[in-house]
């Protein structure tokens, strides 16, 4: 046979096993998606239960239950401003199984902590945008400021004496406590906790005098009167609140921060897969009974493709990076 022929056979038939290679990954990934899922689905909370990030968890599990067929169990891993959960999922298999809440603790890591054992671009796979969520800014009752411009003089006369809680360092809570430091120019003690609820807790109970709390965190310390609501964080008022101001309105003008949650999953995750959450997704936050849902709590629902996303989380975490910065956080 004719050497040239021979190479030719050669090259022809690795063209063809490798043909054959890429079809059979297109039918497998096919097949998977096809099946998906075949076992309980889990969704991760970087916090503990009470927050905002664990109120958009449990919701969505309840809801994608029945069109996934399958049971959905929210898993709540508090610590690290959401870092502890967020590397766990990240070196989780990309299978579909495991997905978590983000939002915009997630966004500030990459600008707080040098050495973060994931990248938020590199090791996610964006699946969807949910809701963004105002917070509410409260003191304890006992504290003499019935609105901001009260509690910004009080403040001011106590240099270093007015504590604040957070739900842990470059939390949304955080930065919106730091915002409103310098802005009003006004220096306060930074107290965190693990949590919402933990936060809730200390703010109903004194040990801090001023927090900004999430709505679901709020809500139950409202009808007894355990904290006082002076003004909402966004650049619009809340519906839930509707007669309360916002930081802008009250005494800060141009003040406007927000925290926001959305799904990702472990960067590798069938591209399927990752499209057929993101329809269910989108379907069940447009959904007329989970719009007034959030609406009682606070929430603004937020949809898109999981591009588009991904392309709000880069915007997100270029935003915050700029604020640490002026803030003068330093990256531990």
């Amino acid at each position: 046979m004719n050497p040239h022929t021979k190479i030719f056979l050669r090259v022809k038939s690795s063209l063809s096993v490798i043909a054959i290679a890429v079809g059979m990954c297109g039918v497998t990934a096919q097949v998977h998606a096809q099946t998906y899922p075949v076992k309980p689905v889990r969704i991760v909370v970087g916090f503990t239960p009470g927050g905002v990030a664990d109120a958009v968890g449990r919701l969505l599990a309840r809801k994608m239950a029945d069109p996934l067929r399958q049971q959905v169990i929210v898993e709540n891993r508090g610590g690290a401003s959401g870092a502890i959960a967020n590397e766990m999922v990240a070196k989780s298999a990309p299978d579909g199984y495991t997905l978590l809440i983000v939002g915009g603790s997630a966004a500030a890591l990459p600008a707080l902590r040098m050495n973060l054992p994931y990248d938020l671009e590199r090791d996610f796979a964006a699946v969807a945008l949910v809701a963004n969520a105002p917070f509410v800014l409260v003191v304890h009752p006992s504290l003499p400021a019935r609105n901001v411009r009260e509690l910004v003089a009080l403040a001011r006369a106590r240099p270093g004496k007015v504590s604040f809680g957070t739900v842990g360092t470059g939390s949304p809570p955080h930065l919106m406590a730091e915002l409103f430091k310098q802005m009003a120019k006004v220096d306060m003690v930074h107290v965190p906790y693990k949590g919402g609820a933990e936060n809730a807790i200390a703010s109903a109970s004194g040990q801090v005098e001023m927090s900004f709390l999430s709505v679901p965190s709020l809500q139950p310390l409202l009808a007894n009167g355990r904290v006082r609501p002076l003004a909402v964080s966004s650049a619009k008022r809340v519906s839930f609140l509707p007669g309360l101001p916002t930081l802008s309105e009250a005494a800060l003008p141009g003040y406007d921060y927000a925290n926001w949650n959305g799904v990702v999953a472990p960067a590798g995750s069938p591209k399927d897969i990752v499209s057929r959450l993101n329809a269910m997704i989108v379907k069940i936050v447009e959904a007329p009974d989970v719009k007034e849902s959030f609406s009682l709590q606070g929430l603004e629902p937020l949809t898109g493709t999981p591009e588009q996303f991904a392309a709000f989380m880069r915007n997100e975490v270029a935003k915050n990076a700029r604020l640490i910065k002026m803030i003068g956080i330093k990256a531990e």
